[in-house]
């Protein structure tokens, strides 16, 4: 049987330390994450360290999959991250963003949740969609067509969050701070989570083709990696794929396709004029 999850975190071409980290869970109902840690000193590692330990508790003990469960968890996370900051004063700065994904195929589901600017794609049929929005201007702007894709990649302020486990000591409102949704998740369907290490090297484009490739999980993160590395590797890059356990069924004669994936609508701020 294919394999169904498969995750590779890569430091880069510039930077001497790793501050991402990832999460794969098997079973009944598979779980991927995707975290960025950030801060100096150790911080960005110390903060995805303490992220992943509350994404792979909160999973563990849960029977299926929650969206409530994976709020909880990203409040734990955020509770330990402060906690460490109180602990040792070099972590002052550190924070992290994390996106995560929860299958319950039984259900037709995947269920997430979101912070900053990692990432959460669906691949359908050939069409590659963004599950979450970037929580920064510069993804605001590109979410909402002010600028395109190539544009956004090259803005000076693409890596300006203004949200992260970590920020803040207590999330006031964490239903509208942490987003959570749910996609259709059928036979055939792909995920990929990604750092933005590999989404500010890499565009939709070409990682739609390396999806479409028919490769081996493994084979297709490491050619993602790979990709970011050769456009500069200005990041850590983290790529996770989740794949459904069951292939899509080939469409008899006479039934039309099964229509492409849409974007999952997440209200978000006005855009400045």
């Amino acid at each position: 049987m294919a394999k169904q999850l498969f995750g590779l975190t890569d430091t880069g071409r510039e930077r001497s330390n790793n501050e991402d980290a990832f999460v794969v869970a098997g079973g009944r109902h598979p779980f991927a994450g995707v975290i960025d840690g950030v801060g100096g000193y150790e911080g960005g590692e110390v903060a995805a360290a303490l992220a992943r330990q509350s994404l792979e508790a909160a999973v563990a003990a849960a029977g299926r999959p929650d969206t409530v469960v994976l709020r909880e968890a990203f409040l734990a996370a955020n509770a330990a991250i402060i906690a460490g900051k109180e602990r040792d004063p070099r972590l002052q700065e550190m924070a992290c963003v994390a996106s995560c994904a929860w299958a319950d195929e039984e259900g037709g589901r995947v269920l997430y949740a979101h912070v900053g600017d990692t990432r959460l794609y669906l691949f359908r049929d050939g069409s590659l969609v963004k599950l979450t929005r970037d929580h920064s201007f510069v993804g605001l702007l590109e979410d909402s067509n002010r600028i395109s894709e190539t544009e956004a990649m090259e803005h000076p302020k693409r890596n300006e969050i203004d949200r992260a486990l970590g920020f803040l000591p207590v999330i006031p409102n964490p239903e509208h701070y942490i987003d959570t949704g749910s996609a259709p998740f059928l036979p055939g369907d792909l995920l990929l989570l990604c750092s933005d290490g590999l989404t500010d090297m890499v565009d939709s484009n070409v990682i739609g083709t390396v999806l479409q490739s028919g490769d081996t999980l493994e084979g297709m993160a490491r050619s993602l990696v790979a990709v970011a590395n050769r456009n500069g590797g200005k990041d850590n890059i983290t790529v996770v794929l989740l794949r459904h356990s069951k292939a899509r069924a080939e469409p008899r004669s006479g039934v039309s396709p099964r229509p492409a994936p849409r974007p999952v609508s997440i209200p978000s701020a006005p855009v400045p004029p």
